[in-house]
């Protein structure tokens, strides 16, 4: 039987899940939410840069993205910040929907699963 490792774990979630290889991100929201949704969307990328460096992965090993975007007329302000970020050559299959967030600050939340 595989091991599960949890990292920062809360009473509610874990940010990362390990289990075969595969790392479980929650989904992350942006620490600033003042910001445009570029600046969301950079801030998001950031902590997943970080999350998956610390489960001893990165963006290269991407399997799968999912985007909740609060407005849908946020998406290519979304996109710019995404395509300056995704590795070439490395895009994962990603999904991008509306959806009510749990704040209404939040204009974005992205859920990934990679590679470790």
């Amino acid at each position: 039987m595989a091991d599960i490792r949890r990292f920062h774990v809360a009473s509610r979630y874990s940010e990362i899940a390990v289990h075969n290889g595969t790392i479980y991100l929650a989904g992350q929201v942006a620490d600033d939410a003042g910001q445009d949704i570029r600046g969301q969307t950079a801030q998001v990328l950031a902590a997943i840069d970080r999350l998956l460096a610390e489960a001893g992965s990165d963006r290269t090993r991407l399997l799968s993205v999912q985007i909740y975007l609060a407005d849908l007329a946020d998406y290519d302000g979304m996109n710019e910040v995404w395509d300056a970020w995704v590795v070439a050559g490395h895009a994962p299959p990603r999904a991008t929907v509306q959806a009510q967030l749990a704040r209404p600050e939040w204009r974005l939340e992205i859920v990934v699963v990679a590679a470790s």
